[in-house]
């Protein structure tokens, strides 16, 4: 009876809409479907939290538990020279949670990328002392989680310091070679010390690969055995149509729960073009050059694409669904297409299609596959 962008709408105006005409409120949203099985968390920009796009914010606060900082809580953004933090960006995220009852996590504490070069600096232009870094990241810390203690459930404390490929277990970082192996150690502590009651987290991508879990596997349990306070694990699930399987997918829940870990789903997305390079490896810093062959869909999405897309994410979300008890979170790497990294990664100036919601702000075939994957859950 009435079009499916109701969803989209503010609360108040689709309670309005729907009593005006004798129709019970009652419009399905992904907060509400998946109430009760984890949290449907979103990745969001400043614009959209400070008021400067209101119907992506709505839109988001209707259909979203949870909010991640896509930026504006990285190193660079919240602490760019040394003696100086700008919070203003970040304290706006802050209010936004507060406001839309979404839990708010914190993304992200220590990273190799997005992190200001005087960071790793000394005296003179010099490398940075073990003692020096390891102050600075304690400081920051401190800092950042301090500020926000009672207001973010949860911080990625630590963010892909596993390698991508060699004989080493962690990648070859600044922070690995100033301070040593022991850098997440320290950075998690601090993290307690400073927010007792946050949520811990250590987050990477690839991690549907088996080389790179049993390696992450093998991190965390060390992590775990020499008493370092973390409580979950942050699979990021950049994925593609067809890769990884959805037997990898599932081997990685139970890899990491069966830890005692939290496994979080924190950057979900499905890339639907072609790359030339290796599609697992998520890397900021990964370029391929680009010709119109690998950027097929610049007028839109075509119909079978979609339905390709919808049932990929259907799946997707069966296999959480049917892991809800290890699985706290998952969250979308954006709200819409044409805001997603994608279409800067790994070509820049690409036409992406890979989440729910289409560049118009409208909802696509996969947004309903995914609010359908939840009421099969609810009628099994």
């Amino acid at each position: 009876m009435f079009p499916k962008i109701l969803n989209f709408l503010p609360p108040a105006l689709v309670a309005g809409i729907l009593t005006a005409s004798g129709v019970e409120p009652a419009a399905p949203t992904l907060r509400s479907a998946y109430n009760g099985s984890f949290l449907i968390g979103v990745a969001l920009n400043g614009r959209t939290v400070s008021g400067g796009n209101t119907k992506a914010a709505e839109i988001a606060s209707r259909q979203f538990s949870s909010v991640t900082p896509e930026n504006d809580m990285k190193w660079q953004s919240l602490h760019p020279q040394p003696e100086r933090y700008d919070f203003k960006a970040a304290d706006a995220y802050a209010d936004f949670a507060k406001a839309n009852q979404m839990a708010l996590i914190g993304h992200t504490l220590v990273w190799h990328s997005q992190t200001p070069q005087w960071v790793f600096q000394g005296d003179g232009g010099q490398q940075a002392t073990r003692e020096v870094l390891l102050k600075r990241m304690r400081d920051h810390i401190h800092a950042v989680v301090g500020r926000y203690k009672g207001r973010v459930k949860g911080w990625d404390v630590v963010n892909e310091a596993l390698s991508d490929g060699g004989p080493d277990v962690l990648r070859d970082s600044p922070w690995r070679r100033i301070i040593g192996d022991d850098f997440l150690d320290q950075a998690f502590r601090f993290a307690k010390e400073a927010d007792p009651k946050a949520e811990l987290y250590y987050n990477d991508y690839g991690l549907e690969n088996e080389r790179k879990r049993s390696n992450c596997v093998k991190l965390l349990r060390g992590m775990l055995d020499r008493g370092v306070p973390i409580d979950g694990v942050g699979t990021q699930s950049h994925f593609q149509l067809e890769k990884p399987s959805l037997d990898e997918v599932e081997k990685t829940i139970k890899a990491f729960s069966e830890l005692g870990l939290k496994v979080m789903v924190t950057e979900l997305d499905v890339d639907v073009l072609p790359s030339r390079g290796n599609p697992s490896i998520a890397d900021i810093n990964r370029r391929e050059q680009g010709d119109a062959s690998l950027d097929p869909y610049v007028s839109g999405l075509p119909a079978e694409m979609q339905q390709k897309l919808a049932k990929r994410y259907a799946d997707l979300f069966s296999v959480y669904l049917r892991n809800r008890k290890s699985v706290a979170r998952v969250t979308l790497w954006g709200l819409d297409d044409g805001q997603t990294w994608l279409n800067g990664f790994p070509i820049r100036g690409r036409t992406n299609h890979p989440l729910l919601i289409d560049r118009d702000l409208k909802p696509k075939p996969a947004f309903f596959s995914v609010l359908g994957s939840a009421k099969e859950q609810r009628n099994r």
